[in-house]
């Protein structure tokens, strides 16, 4: 989840049911809701107390969160132009060599990352199709808001004269894009909630999400194009997996849909013990030949512990098996490559649409490159100046990288005319609004608290260098977290799942 330190607080929005609620009713409708998570897979392990044979529900905000409903479904429209663009930029070698020269020559892995890409290019691929399972993570920004009062003439909302929330986007992940399930289920058990609330009229706001279905439709497609029907499917995962129901709904959505094939599941060490590509470059492992690669790890320098790990991703990337994400697809998801998009004219190169670029543009902050030239000793200067204003961005996954305002000036001053001031890109913060809400974790009592949202719009892209076959958007998922924490998402209980409740735009006003 995006640092709280990535944005600064402004002011709330009001909740979709008037809080604080009677203890009598709070007390009812939590345990209710604890549940229905637990009969319905809404659960992840335990990290502080492993047991693989117990779940515990994940946890989740009692009610769902506001977004304004013209930027919610401008959202959903904007995603499969997002799709193509990454697709595009995948394919583009030159694209990616200039935005990543810096980058690979002091950032170990992604240097590692760029040798596999590189092998495969001089042997002549990629030349299979690509399955891009996409996720952009997006912010309502209120520097855009009502709220403020400095906002452009062309976001005034009708009710107070002034402007609305609009979205800027934190990222877009192109590997291991998660809560594919725990973000439909998420609405569901706000549904119930809601309804047990006594709010039914509430019900038609919270919007269908078809994520889990969506994501899992395009395994299948890709598993189809393959046509070999004693194929299988292989999710990549970690050696040790807790948000083990985010993966294996999945599984069991995929095997609902098409019966015809089979999912396993594989770490890259047992890959690098047992899987071998034939002369007809298909891969295969325990005597099964592996169609699909949908990658739930592989993203982080750890999950590479020995030579073994990365000997086995070249295999994959070598074989004829279909990958999500293939290796340029990694690559097009580094900070650096998002941070070379935002510069004026490079979406251009890929997007051929007036108005689509303009709407691709519309949702980028502030990214700065601080490599050693005039313009990134440009935006060196202006974090040291002001470091409050930004946040500091590594080429990682996962989480817990980034480097925060006051701590921004002594990191930058160790590294200055070092290149490793290369490997990192510089973020403007977003100023989302805040919500309250009840935040419910396993063994505590519900708790009032003041939460902001980031929204993930999940889509798939199937095609190859010339040509899209498929290009969708499938889903939603939105996460909540503390509003005065730096990090940590919903398995280290900062974080909780979420929904939305979408409202005309007129409620991010002042009375």
């Amino acid at each position: 989840f995006t640092s709280t330190r990535e944005f600064q607080i402004f002011e709330a929005m009001d909740p979709c049911i008037p809080i604080p609620i009677p203890d009598k009713q709070l007390e009812d409708l939590v345990e209710k809701a604890k549940d229905y998570a637990l009969m319905h897979g809404i659960c992840m392990r335990q990290k502080d107390k492993f047991d693989r044979d117990a779940l515990h529900f994940a946890p989740f905000v009692l009610f769902p969160t506001p977004f304004p409903r013209d930027e919610y479904y401008k959202s959903l429209k904007l995603q499969p132009i997002l799709n193509e663009l990454m697709h595009k930029v995948a394919h583009d070698y030159d694209f990616l060599k200039e935005s990543l020269k810096h980058t690979i020559k002091v950032d170990e892995f992604t240097g590692r990352l760029w040798n596999i890409y590189e092998t495969i290019m001089s042997e002549g691929g990629p030349t299979q199709i690509s399955l891009g399972m996409l996720r952009s993570d997006l912010m309502l920004d209120q520097h855009n808001c009502c709220q403020c009062g400095t906002c452009p003439p062309e976001r005034k909302c009708e009710k107070s004269g002034k402007s609305f929330c609009s979205w800027k986007q934190v990222e877009l992940n192109t590997i291991a894009s998660g809560f594919g399930w725990l973000g439909p289920a998420s609405g569901l058990l706000h549904r119930y909630v809601v309804a047990e609330a006594g709010h039914r009229e509430l019900l038609k706001d919270i919007p269908d999400n078809g994520a889990l279905e969506g994501l899992s439709g395009g395994l299948i497609e890709a598993w189809k194009i393959y046509n070999k029907p004693n194929s299988v499917i292989m999710i990549l995962v970690e050696d040790v997996t807790y948000n083990i129901c985010d993966q294996k709904f999945h599984e069991f959505e995929i095997r609902r849909q098409c019966p015809d094939v089979f999912v396993i599941r594989k770490t890259l060490t047992e890959l690098a013990s047992r899987a071998e590509m034939k002369e007809d470059k298909t891969l295969w492992i325990d005597g099964q030949e592996v169609a699909v690669i949908y990658m739930r790890c592989g993203y982080h320098p750890d999950q590479y512990p020995t030579e073994k790990e990365w000997e086995a991703r070249l295999m994959m990337e070598r074989s004829l098996a279909i990958k999500s994400p293939s290796i340029h697809y990694h690559l097009a998801g580094t900070k650096k490559v998002q941070q070379e998009l935002s510069k004026p004219g490079q979406v251009e190169k890929f997007l051929g649409d007036k108005a689509q670029i303009d709407e691709v543009r519309d949702i980028f902050t502030g990214l700065y490159s601080l490599d050693h030239d005039e313009v990134g000793d440009k935006s060196y200067a202006a974090a040291i100046a002001n470091p409050e204003k930004y946040v500091l961005k590594p080429q990682r996954e996962g989480g817990g990288n980034n480097v925060y305002g006051a701590d921004i000036k002594p990191f930058l001053e160790n590294i200055k005319d070092s290149e490793e001031r290369n490997a990192f890109i510089l973020m403007d913060r977003i100023q989302p609004p805040v919500t309250t809400n009840y935040m419910v974790r396993p063994g505590q009592n519900a708790k009032l608290v003041d939460v902001i949202s980031e929204l993930g719009i999940f889509g798939y892209v199937i095609g190859d260098k010339n040509t899209i076959h498929t290009n969708k958007h499938v889903g939603q998922m939105l996460r909540t977290k503390l509003s005065h924490v730096d990090e940590g998402g919903v398995a280290a209980g900062l974080g909780a799942l979420d929904s939305v409740y979408l409202v005309d735009a007129g409620r991010c006003c002042i009375k």
